[in-house]
């Protein structure tokens, strides 16, 4: 077996820096087409000998999971870590769902424990993501999951989690020389608090390949493959055909030092990043492998010149908008169909509505204090719409632990889910006002306000106030109007 880098997820994981991605096996099997199982789990077997032990899946990669389930229980199997990801539809999220989940993540893949499960919320307003991340960690904690991961999972909400005391080892999230969003504050909390970025896009679809260099651009409505559709978007985003043309000159002039590929230079470039503990490189099993190239690529080392071409290349490129993961939730959609038709059919209500003779209707996010203290997380009247002083609580439990910049977020994601529950939306906000107990937590609570509301721009109070509680850090109210 070849000697590939590896990472260390923990004292009993340890990862190849370059991992075998398997969400093309979704793709190879569209429209029914006929998938031989044995066949594809005999091509993992030369990923294996080359050192290529780690593969990454999910539940919704079609039948990936059943194929490293086959490798691995055939005689003599060599040792594999397999990683996989638990996309739930969106809607509530009970402890039997989650122990179902596993449980068939297990069967699949012939284990008794999964090595790295990670998670994908369709929405941070709905409060069932926490209650799958609490849920898993139960069964983390019996040993079903040796370790929790997320995916497309922005800043904030990563660090909610993990500053509410669930541990947490990865987050998998698109990272390339096009899309350089985790470069920063991704990167940043990533690294202080030793969660390993998993990159995946990296070669943007094989558009960051020699293929395309110096080709005309392609006709974008009849690409063959989901992630050629899916990373067109990315391109255009970013100043199209021209500007990749750019990143692919650049690349070129580098692998030209060193006698390699620009896939090559591409994959070296993320995995020299900070934070970053393994790229994510799509296999199609059966058809081709690209294990030599790989390999270059884990020999490479780039130079401080080779990475000042390239970065000039990339200061010429439009960023991509938003966080790590706001292309599955919000516009610009730079998914495969440019929305989420093929992912997910609706949006369930986040908390539960009780409409009064008056037509007054009121809506419950489920704390204690709702019942007990006789009042509703938010009332709308005609188009108004009043969110109750709002702090971190979910169910019985304070979030965020004591990073108030961590508690504001959760709070706004529940002033958006009541404002929702009740037929708006977060623009539809006009007036917000915050509590924080202590003083010196004012600027990291302004700044998650101004990373929520900065394009909608409400009238604003902040001031200190002695607040029910000490875990609680920061209290807010809103008031919204429903427009049209």
């Amino acid at each position: 077996m070849s000697a590939i880098s590896h990472y260390e997820i923990g004292p009993d994981l340890s990862i190849a820096r370059i991992l075998t991605g398997l969400w093309q096996v979704a793709d190879q099997e569209r429209d029914g087409r006929a998938f031989d199982l044995d066949r594809a789990a005999d091509a993992m077997g030369p990923y294996v000998a080359a050192g290529f032990t780690t593969f990454d899946m999910a539940d919704h990669y079609g039948s990936a999971e059943e194929i490293v389930g086959r490798f691995r229980t055939r005689p003599g199997a060599p040792a594999t870590q397999l990683l996989t990801k638990w996309v739930p539809e969106p809607g509530p999220i009970t402890r039997e769902m989650v122990r179902a989940a596993v449980d068939r993540a297990c069967m699949r893949m012939r284990v008794e424990r999964i090595d790295l499960l990670q998670f994908h919320a369709w929405s941070y307003a709905h409060p069932a993501w926490l209650d799958a991340m609490c849920y898993l960690d139960e069964l983390r904690r019996e040993g079903r999951i040796a370790h929790l991961g997320l995916t497309n999972t922005d800043t904030a909400h990563l660090r909610l989690v993990a500053e509410s005391g669930i541990p947490i080892a990865t987050n998998q999230i698109c990272y390339s020389l096009l899309d350089q969003r985790a470069a920063g504050a991704m990167a940043e909390y990533c690294a202080r608090k030793g969660i390993a970025i998993l990159a995946f896009g990296t070669l943007a679809g094989g558009f960051l390949t020699d293929r395309w260099l110096g080709a005309p651009e392609p006709d974008w409505d009849t690409l063959t493959t989901w992630s050629q559709m899916k990373y067109g978007r990315f391109i255009r985003v970013i100043g199209g055909w021209a500007a990749l043309q750019r990143v692919l000159r650049a690349s070129r002039t580098v692998a030209d030092r060193h006698g390699v590929s620009i896939a090559n230079v591409a994959t070296r470039y993320i995995l020299d990043t900070p934070a970053v503990g393994g790229v994510i490189i799509g296999a199609r099993l059966g058809e081709r492998a690209h294990l030599e190239d790989n390999a270059r690529t884990d020999a490479l080392r780039l130079t401080a010149d080779d990475r000042a071409t390239i970065a000039e290349a990339l200061a010429t490129l439009d960023p991509v908008p938003g966080d790590c993961g706001d292309e599955y939730r919000k516009p610009p959609f730079l998914t495969a169909s440019g929305d989420l038709s093929h992912h997910v059919a609706s949006f369930p209500a986040p908390f539960a509505v009780e409409v009064a003779p008056d037509g007054t209707r009121r809506a419950f996010s489920g704390t204690p204090w709702e019942a007990s203290a006789g009042y509703a997380r938010a009332v709308r009247v005609g188009d108004r719409i009043v969110v109750s002083g709002t702090t971190a609580t979910h169910g019985s439990r304070a979030m965020g632990g004591t990073d108030a910049y961590a508690q504001a977020h959760h709070v706004f994601d529940k002033i958006e889910g009541a404002v929702q529950s009740l037929g708006g939306t977060l623009a539809d906000v006009v007036r917000t006002r915050v509590f924080v107990s202590r003083i010196e937590d004012w600027e990291g609570v302004a700044r998650a306000h101004g990373e929520r509301f900065g394009s909608i721009r409400p009238a604003n109070t902040l001031v200190r106030a002695e607040l029910i509680g000490a875990e609680y850090l920061v209290e807010i109210e809103a008031e919204a109007v429903v427009r049209g």
